[in-house]
């Protein structure tokens, strides 16, 4: 399961009358921890401005992100649904929060139904709300590499060596 981190940052840059102006930034990161989406912040926001700070790390909960190409604005929709408790046979209320982005409010909650269209229980969204969110960037595993060392050879070429001989 995803783990989602809101990261704010805060920097300062000249704008076109040449003056300091502080921006205030917010970007969503599917991290293992806080120590990974601090680090991944680091990493992909480079303004290339001197005062860069990262403000506040928050984990968000959310149960799916749908992304679709074309949206500038990210949205968060609070889902409810029913289900039944098996064990009391009460009906209990699920509350679930998706991220989706779109141009407008109108197109964000036709994306969630049109992702939630294959669903069997029945739900409702009740809210829908615009984010901070600049953009959203999905887990990746970090190859590490090792490089082997100039004094060293492949164990593989060691091998075929040996049953040359």
């Amino acid at each position: 399961m995803a783990s989602y981190y809101l990261v704010k940052i805060r920097f300062q840059a000249e704008d076109s009358a040449g003056s300091l102006k502080t921006h205030n930034e917010a970007y969503l990161f599917d991290a293992v921890s806080y120590t990974e989406a601090e680090v991944n912040g680091y990493k992909r926001i480079t303004t290339g401005a001197s005062d860069f700070s990262v403000t506040s790390i928050t984990r968000m909960r959310l149960a799916d992100l749908f992304t679709y190409e074309d949206g500038e604005k990210w949205f968060k929709a609070k889902v409810i649904y029913f289900s039944v408790d098996e064990k009391s046979g009460k009906e209990k209320k699920v509350v679930n929060y998706m991220l989706v982005n779109a141009d407008g409010i109108d197109q964000a909650l036709q994306r969630i139904t049109e992702s939630l269209r294959t669903m069997l229980i029945p739900y409702e969204t009740t809210d829908m709300n615009l984010t901070p969110i600049l953009d959203v960037f999905p887990y990746t595993a970090e190859e590490e590499v090792d490089e082997i060392p100039a004094n060293m050879r492949p164990l593989s070429e060691v091998m075929a060596e040996r049953e040359n001989l």
